[in-house]
């Protein structure tokens, strides 16, 4: 069994005191488009008793554990099982033409980690399964065990960002063929053997990459932020901020790009003065990416490879 109460949310009081200016003092709306086991949540409807929270989370588990957690303050509460590249169908249907903030607190949560049998985790023996919704869809048992050798080498390649693709994709393949693989301690094992020895000695577990490519095909990760991240910035009324933490490269540079492209001017570089409605529409809340403090990440591991970006809307679209 997973504690919920001992979750610890990944830089709580930062992510706190970005949303604060947004929140404060009035009858505000926010979006957790991650609710997870509702960590954040709980503080931010705390900390602002006239606040209003849509919390959206594709994991039922998560969503019940969640709504338990936030009980105490239901009457301000919207929890919806949906994926967060849905967010303008969940605020259109419950009526919100717009938010005062957005938190996105991205990638794999605790509890899935935490619970064996979800697969996600290549220190515990269980299925390949790896879908943050066990409702339907393919698994990664599906993606292993299935895809073509030259397909599953680009998922590796360009979600694990693993230099090694091409050899545990053909290792899987060799595997594969003479039965499926269907245990993620088979498959760490099989990924270990195909590594040259003297890699494996550096870099933390020789499978971490091909689990982290798997699960984020599994569940169309990184689809869902491209879609994602626009919406809440377009659903941010004037005032409004969005906090989005990330936990690889791949995830915070779409991130970083879409901020870069709201916080631009786009008047045409030869005219002499702005043009009206060109200016940027979001303001830099944070110099770069920001990560946790030594103490954080001693407190608590899972924010050793977090990376924190916010901006503020300044100014609505054309």
């Amino acid at each position: 069994m997973v504690d919920d109460t001992a979750h610890v949310p990944v830089l709580l009081d930062r992510v706190l005191a970005l949303l604060t200016p947004a929140l404060a003092d009035r009858p505000a709306v926010v979006v957790d488009a991650t609710l997870g086991l509702g960590g954040h949540a709980e503080a931010l409807l705390a900390a602002h008793p006239r606040l209003t929270l849509v919390g959206l989370d594709r994991d039922p588990d998560a969503l019940a554990r969640s709504r338990a957690r936030l009980a105490p303050y239901a009457a301000r509460t919207h929890l919806v099982h949906a994926v967060y590249d849905r967010m303008p169908d969940v605020l259109a249907e419950l009526g919100f033409t717009g938010v005062d903030g957005a938190l996105f607190d991205l990638g794999v949560s605790s509890m899935q980690l935490d619970l064996p049998e979800r697969g996600f985790a290549y220190a515990q023996d269980a299925p390949l399964d790896m879908r943050m919704d066990q409702s339907g869809g393919r698994t990664a048992d599906d993606v292993v065990n299935t895809y073509p050798v030259a397909e599953l080498a680009r998922v590796l390649r360009e979600y694990g960002e693993e230099r090694f693709a091409l050899r545990i994709a053909q290792a899987i393949d060799r595997e594969r063929r003479v039965a499926p693989l269907r245990s993620t301690a088979q498959l760490a094992e099989l990924v270990r053997t195909a590594i040259p020895a003297a890699t494996r000695r550096h870099g933390g577990h020789p499978a971490k990459r091909t689990f982290q490519a798997l699960r984020i095909e599994v569940n169309g990760e990184l689809d869902a932020v491209r879609g994602a991240v626009p919406a809440a910035i377009d659903a941010l009324g004037v005032g409004g901020r969005i906090v989005v933490l990330a936990y690889h490269s791949l995830e915070d540079r779409i991130v970083k790009q879409a901020f870069a492209a709201r916080a631009t001017d786009t008047t045409p570089p030869d005219l002499p003065v702005p043009l009206p409605g060109q200016g940027p529409q979001l303001r830099l809340l944070t110099r770069g990416a920001e990560q946790a403090g030594d103490a954080e990440i001693a407190a608590n591991p899972r924010a050793s490879s977090v990376r924190l970006r916010a901006a503020e809307r300044i100014r609505k679209s054309a």
